[in-house]
């Protein structure tokens, strides 16, 4: 594709209908789009086109957004390389400067897209990126400085994150030694720049901008370690980073009480910088320190309620915590005088919900609930303060349980003389409960230790169980409530917990939908509580509320912002999995008639993910809970689900898709008879290659591809090539190879050996090619997993002729290179059994192996297996190698999100043949020294190691065989 007018005239047009309204134009638009992508200058026709500045600003910003998503696609090199390297080279040269000189909606993408390819690139194959950064910062341009400091924000602060390792301290480490004092004097320069034009308002925005990116990037280079660079030179940033916190100008405050202004910004990132040094380097940062303190200190007591100042505050008081929590400095904060005045002036006022909380509530009831309950609010007032209350416990637990426990006398006090108007109080009286009780505490079973000077079950009978059935109550307290419920649900005795459900089952069909939706959460929170002190809840317990809970669920999903409540949905879900032995048919057909209705609804706009997972998980255990035992129950969901299905593959409603497969997987494991034809009508659908284009459609098309082959080999095997063809572009995948693997073994599973005869050759040979071209650690145990099988189904000497025909004494490399070195890393139960079955054919029943071709390794092979019973699984791979991380949340991505109810049982292809692997070897040991008497003891005597040969020893006495021949 050149790069000229015309075609940069097509790639505008086409920009621009991937704006339009029409979603039909859209989708047209698109696709042609992704189906040039790859084409060789495709990349740099799209760089130009962004750079064009007469060209309309929106099909730029479209332009520089769909190059991010394009870089984040196709940059990362897995198996193929999907762009030119001559395209990689010219990006890489381009994008900086493109970059620095667009304007700031187009430069956010380019930036992004600096990032993504630097995260695979950067520095190896893109050593100068920092070095022409340096340079651009010398131009005394803040625009193009703060363009550089952005992008070098965006690039390390991937530092924060990632793991610890050589690698990424060798690159933390060349980013320092080229980066780190060219920030440290632009830091100082522009402080020096920041005191010369204070009048300037329009100056001081741009000088401010910079220091916060500045600011932000000391954090990330700090994170990880402490640099030898920064050790040195602490004493240049710390005593300017200390007047910043103290700093005041008018020019740079805002009027709005929300919009937060850059003087709060940089005070904040400082105030996070140094809560970094005060928690991971105390010792060099003690010097530093008291200062810090005092002045933080300063700064919390003179600092409004105002919305604005909440990341300031949240950061300010977590500089306190991390102090707090080192041992060094507890007699900082073991003065009784000095914790009374943090809890009155600092931690009371901050716990405490405000005007803006209470809108928050009524307003966006679900972000409220993220904030309050999921730990999204990690970086709010309530939250720090919350935090730094544990962090003075662990100080002096009794004496704060004792302070707090004055100010919550008053604050319920007041909340009992005048409940209409003062309810703001006891909501905060449940919170410091709440902050001073949880010791420790886990995702599954709230607190799990509490401080022994609360009585949480006093606190419950006299002020939680009120609330739930009073009727004047406010709706905050009660979610309150609510909350103090799912918190100690596991530390509150057993009893007390389980009297709870009947009155949030009422309050599941509470009009306000933080009532409903904390109600409902906090029933499916019990009912997977599972402790020594806690017993599993039973369907017993339930069923008396049962109705009312799916009446009230169903009731509540009408309420206006409810109707895709993921609460409410998994509480669905988890009663469906808790009762599914109880849940009598008409009821099941309801349940299931309702979300196809449901599932109708989202399908016009899918955009809760959470919501739209937890409705295919419960289609999935109703499935599982009625028909395992029955199939033919099946046929009854097949009516209602298949016109469902078949109306989101015709519309490619790409979310809903991988759920699709992963249930119509379940719906044909399940099956006992001959699969319907309505499966088969969809058959040559699954194999058409766009669909496998999908990353996330991989992983439930490989399994229902699978389920084909087991439940009807005839009917799939005239389209073997097209599945094998399948196998072909996975194995070349590093990320997919597996799912190739588990093609391919289904497929020697269940097909008749004829079927597969004329393909195995080409299918070894592949797979060859892929070990020489990348080896993997994966690649190399699903391989040796694949020929023991292959071996233990359709014969050992057919695998010895099929790799020597590919080479003449190929098999014996393999039984050296692969078998004998790699046997160890074999992990699973179950492809254990398989590579023990196999391994153990290969010994016995494949007579090049007892010959002179490949006598010489047959001990060596036994020994191996043995080392394989007996030691644990070898874990170490190649320090190289490239390991790809799975995202597992729900989400609009390419990830697959696995349906937990639909999951498959990883089966036993030798279940019926061998019930012990150890047994099998001993006894085909037997039968192979019968049939070549003399043969095998000096084999084994003169190569197998003295401790495996114990082993053996006990495996022939297992199998009752006194001796070999």
């Amino acid at each position: 594709m050149e790069v000229n007018d015309n075609n940069l005239q097509a790639l505008s047009t086409y920009l621009k209908q991937t704006l339009d309204p029409n979603p039909d134009v859209r989708k047209e638009a698109e696709k042609f789009l992704a189906s040039v992508e790859r084409q060789q200058n495709f990349p740099i026709l799209c760089l130009n086109l962004v750079s064009l500045e007469s060209c309309d600003m929106s099909v730029r910003i479209a332009g520089s957004v769909y190059f991010k998503n394009m870089v984040k696609r196709l940059w990362k090199i897995d198996g193929e390389d999907k762009l030119h390297t001559s395209d990689r080279n010219q990006v890489k040269t381009l994008i900086v400067d493109l970059m620095l000189n667009s304007p700031e909606s187009i430069q956010r993408q380019l930036s992004d897209s600096i990032t993504i390819i630097g995260a695979e690139d950067f520095p190896e194959n893109w050593p100068n990126l920092i070095s022409g950064m340096v340079e651009k910062m010398k131009t005394k341009n803040f625009n193009v400085i703060n363009g550089v400091l952005q992008t070098a924000h965006s690039l390390f602060k991937r530092y924060r994150y990632e793991m610890r390792s050589d690698e990424l301290f060798t690159e933390i480490k060349f980013v320092i030694e080229n980066f780190g004092e060219p920030l440290t004097l632009l830091f100082e320069e522009t402080l020096a720049l920041a005191e010369q034009h204070a009048a300037d308002v329009s100056a001081l925005k741009i000088i401010f901008n910079s220091l916060v990116t500045i600011a932000k990037c000391f954090y990330s280079l700090n994170y990880q370690d402490l640099p030898e660079f920064f050790e040195d030179n602490m004493s240049r940033w710390f005593p300017r980073f200390l007047p910043l916190l103290k700093l005041q100008n008018k020019l740079l405050y805002t009027d709005d009480a929300e919009e937060v202004g850059l003087l709060e910004m940089l005070k904040s990132q400082v105030c996070e910088n140094v809560a970094l040094y005060a928690q991971k380097y105390d010792e060099e940062f003690a010097p530093f320190l008291p200062g810090y303190v005092e002045t933080v200190w300063e700064l919390l007591l003179s600092t409004s309620q105002e919305v604005k100042y909440d990341l300031l505050v949240s950061n300010a008081i977590k500089f306190l915590t991390s102090v707090a929590e080192r041992p060094q400095y507890a007699e900082l904060f073991s003065n009784e005088e000095t914790l009374r005045n943090i809890c009155e002036k600092v931690l009371v006022p901050n716990m405490k919900l405000r005007e803006s909380d209470v809108e928050l509530f009524e307003d966006n009831p679900f972000q409220y609930i993220r904030a309050d309950v999921e730990g999204s609010d990690a970086e709010t007032r309530r939250r720090s303060a919350s935090d730094f209350v544990r962090a003075l416990c662990k100080v002096k637990e009794q004496s704060v349980s004792t302070i707090f426990s004055n100010y919550l006398g008053n604050l319920i006090g007041e909340y009992t003389k005048d409940p209409a108007n003062k309810w703001i109080d006891k909501e905060a009286a449940i919170y410091i409960v709440i902050s001073l009780a949880v010791k420790t505490k886990t995702e599954r079973h709230g607190a799990t230790t509490s401080n022994s000077f609360i009585n949480l079950s006093d606190f419950y009978q006299n002020q939680i169980k009120v609330e739930l059935t009073n009727p004047n109550c406010h709706p905050i307290v009660r979610s309150a409530a609510i909350k103090y419920i799912m918190t100690f649900r596991s530390t509150l005795p057993r009893e007390v917990t389980v009297s709870t459900i009947p009155h949030l089952a009422q309050l599941i069909g509470d009009k306000n939908i933080v009532v409903h939706s904390y109600a409902a959460s906090a029933i499916e929170k019990i009912m997977i509580i599972k402790l020594p002190n806690f017993s599993p809840l039973t369907p017993g317990e339930v069923a008396p509320c049962f109705e009312q809970v799916l009446a009230n669920l169903f009731s509540s999903f009408s309420v206006e912002g409810s109707a895709e409540n993921e609460y409410l949905m998994k509480l669905l879900m988890r009663s469906v999995s808790l009762m599914k032995e109880q849940l009598p048919p008409p009821l099941v057909e309801n349940l299931i008639t309702a979300l196809t209705g449901k599932l109708g609804e989202i399908c016009k706009n899918p955009s809760k993910p959470h919501f739209n997972h937890y409705v295919f998980e419960t289609f999935s255990c109703l499935i599982r809970g009625t028909c395992t035992g029955k199939p033919e129950k099946i046929a009854g969901f097949e009516a209602v689900l298949f016109p469902a299905f078949q109306d989101i593959l015709q519309k490619d409603v790409t979310e809903f898709i991988p759920y699709v497969f992963q249930v119509l997987s379940l719906m044909l494991e399940l099956q006992n008879r001959p699969i319907p034809a309505q499966y088969m009508a969809l058959f040559p659908f699954l194999l058409s290659p766009q669909l496998w284009e999908r990353p996330g459609s991989i992983p439930p098309l490989t399994r229902l591809i699978q389920a084909y082959v087991e439940k009807n080999p005839d009917g799939v095997k005239e389209s073997v090539n097209s599945i094998l063809g399948i196998f072909q572009k996975l194995i070349a995948s590093r990320s997919n190879d597996h799912f190739g693997f588990y093609l391919l073994n289904t497929m020697v599973e269940n097909l008749d050996k004829a079927v597969l005869q004329t393909f195995l050759k080409s299918v070894f040979s592949l797979l060859f090619q892929r070990m020489q071209s990348s080896k993997t650690t994966k690649f190399m145990k699903n391989f040796i997993v694949f020929m023991s099988l292959f071996a233990g189904k359709l014969g050992a000497q057919l695998l010895i002729d099929i790799i020597d025909s590919i080479q003449q004494g190929l098999f014996g490399m393999v039984v050296e290179k692969i078998f004998i070195a790699e046997l160890q890393k074999i992990a699973g139960e179950t492809e254990r059994k398989i590579t023990a079955v196999g391994v153990t054919k290969i010994l016995t029943e494949g007579p090049a192996m007892l010959n002179e071709s490949y006598v010489h390794l047959w001990a060596g092979l036994l020994n191996a297996l043995v080392c394989m019973f007996e030691g644990g699984v070898d874990t170490s791979t190649p320090q190289d190698e490239h390991f790809i991380e799975i995202e597992d949340t729900p989400g609009y991505t390419t990830a697959f999100n696995q349906l937990v109810f639909a999951s498959k049982k990883p089966l036993d292809p030798f279940a019926g043949s061998v019930a012990n692997p150890k047994v099998h070897l001993a006894e085909s040991l037997k039968k192979v020294s019968v049939r070549y008497p003399g043969k095998l003891l000096p084999l084994i005597q003169s190569g197998v190691k003295g401790e495996s040969i114990t082993k053996l020893q006990e495996y022939l006495l297992s199998a009752n065989i006194a001796s070999l021949s």
